[in-house]
């Protein structure tokens, strides 16, 4: 018997499924980008974003993908190919919630660093799905980076009952450093979106 792979949806483009994430629907590709932004000889703090994505029924959604942009531990953007080569660090990484068990993405980098004095350490995140005409932008920052986040300029313009929702938190009790950052796309947790 056939088993045949899910149809693209139409909303996003024909493109969506085959063309961002492969993996994710059981085709027969590889995804042009992979979930590592950084190789483990990259310089810098080593690091875990895991998370999931949430409708607003507070229901996990299997079938997000996720696309990250960051500096590199320096507070550098990788700017040509054979530098990202060189130091193994690419500053870009996709990755499919359906390509995990638990329906979660899981990014594997290195910390940021700051970019300039009026920003804290922090990564651009970009949300596409199924369904969702246009991708929502947002940014996370880190719990343990207080003083920095304070003084970021980004954040600042966020009202302050919002912020945590920008937070990624670190998870104790793992021998690797891991951050917990869950998207919500709707309701009373909803996740603070940029209009880019």
């Amino acid at each position: 018997m056939t088993t045949f792979s899910q149809t693209p949806s139409q909303t996003v483009g024909p493109y969506f499924a085959y063309g961002l994430c492969p993996e994710q629907y059981n085709f027969d590709l590889k995804s042009l980008f992979t979930p590592s932004i950084a190789d483990r000889e990259s310089a810098g703090q080593h690091i875990s974003i895991v998370g999931q994505v949430f409708d607003g029924d507070e229901k996990v959604i299997g079938d997000a993908v996720i696309e990250m942009v960051q500096a590199d531990s320096t507070g550098r953007y990788v700017t040509t190919v054979a530098e990202a080569r060189e130091s193994g660090f690419r500053g870009f990484a996709r990755v499919g919630t359906g390509t995990d068990p638990e329906l979660r993405y899981v990014v594997d980098t290195v910390k940021p660093g700051s970019t300039g004095s009026d920003s804290a350490p922090h990564i651009d995140v970009i949300v596409l799905m199924r369904g969702m005409l246009l991708h929502a932008y947002t940014r996370l920052y880190f719990d343990d980076e207080t003083e920095a986040n304070a003084g970021d300029d980004v954040l600042a313009l966020v009202p302050a009952e919002r912020r945590a929702t920008l937070i990624a938190k670190r998870e104790p009790g793992t021998s690797n450093t891991i951050y917990r950052f869950d998207i919500h796309l709707q309701g009373p947790n909803e996740t603070v979106f940029f209009d880019l």
